[in-house]
């Protein structure tokens, strides 16, 4: 039998020490060692190194299990379990030294998220769920915040590094967001900003372009403090359907509503 909080608890660990690599290289870090993969898409070997940490303990963790990973070192996807891994979202912000970058891991079984966990390195923040046993950061309970209406809102969203074709609408909607909330934000990692909805410090977020290792750790947190998420037509391909809307629980209709108008295919 499969125990989610255990291997959550281990997870952290890993997530952990896969941060404190990623710390310790941040200081003497120099552009020159950046890889370009595509448009925008930036690798370096801190995303490689830790990529490959987590991977060979997670192996250890739940050995029948698969990858989905970023970087592409951990082979193929398994028929019931996958680990679904980001060794540092927020690259970019990375190798500018500029913070929000993470860790983020989520366990799928049979494509639904079961575990979830988001370790944001530069403030040694580490935030986790298992199914079924809430959310929590640094091991605290949290939970979304309470803010009934858009119009009471700080909104967090995200900007497209290669995927265009939605950004006239996408324009749109985001200068309805600065026209009618309490303001947007744009951290540059959508793990983080999916935690820091879970936290209550944000009351949605919403982004397209994003990939499985972008948001599935991040969503099981969401859900677990008490949020909803869906795509951008409300359905619940959010992992792998490149768009996802989060919200707490209060306002979610209306702000999913609002992104639908400007933004559903």
């Amino acid at each position: 039998m499969i125990h989610y909080e255990e291997l959550c608890i281990k997870t952290c660990e890993i997530a952990r020490q896969a941060g404190a690599f990623i710390r310790q290289e941040a200081g003497g870090f120099s552009a020159q060692k950046v890889e370009v993969k595509g448009l925008h898409n930036f690798v370096s070997y801190v995303d490689k190194y830790s990529e490959k940490l987590i991977v060979e303990q997670l192996r250890l963790l739940l050995p029948e299990s698969g990858f989905i990973a970023e970087e592409g070192t951990a082979g193929c996807r398994g028929e019931r379990f996958n680990w679904v891994i980001d060794p540092l979202d927020g690259t970019t912000n990375f190798i500018h030294g500029l913070p929000p970058y993470a860790v983020s891991i989520g366990l799928t079984d049979n494509g639904r998220p079961v575990v979830g966990v988001v370790y944001e390195v530069t403030l040694n923040e580490c935030f986790y769920a298992w199914q079924g046993g809430g959310a929590y950061l640094n091991g605290k309970q949290i939970r979304v915040s309470d803010r009934p209406a858009v119009k009471d809102a700080l909104i967090a969203t995200g900007f497209p590094y290669c995927d265009y074709h939605l950004m006239r609408p996408y324009i749109d909607c985001l200068e309805y967001f600065l026209r009618h909330s309490h303001g947007v934000r744009r951290l540059g990692s959508a793990a983080v900003d999916l935690a820091c909805v879970a936290c209550g410090r944000f009351e949605a977020f919403y982004e397209y372009g994003l990939h499985p290792w972008d948001v599935a750790g991040g969503a099981l947190i969401l859900l677990e403090a008490g949020g909803k998420v869906s795509d951008f037509a409300g359905g619940s391909n959010y992992i792998s359907g490149k768009q996802i809307i989060a919200a707490n629980d209060s306002l979610f209709n209306e702000f999913s509503e609002i992104i639908q108008q400007y933004l559903q295919p």
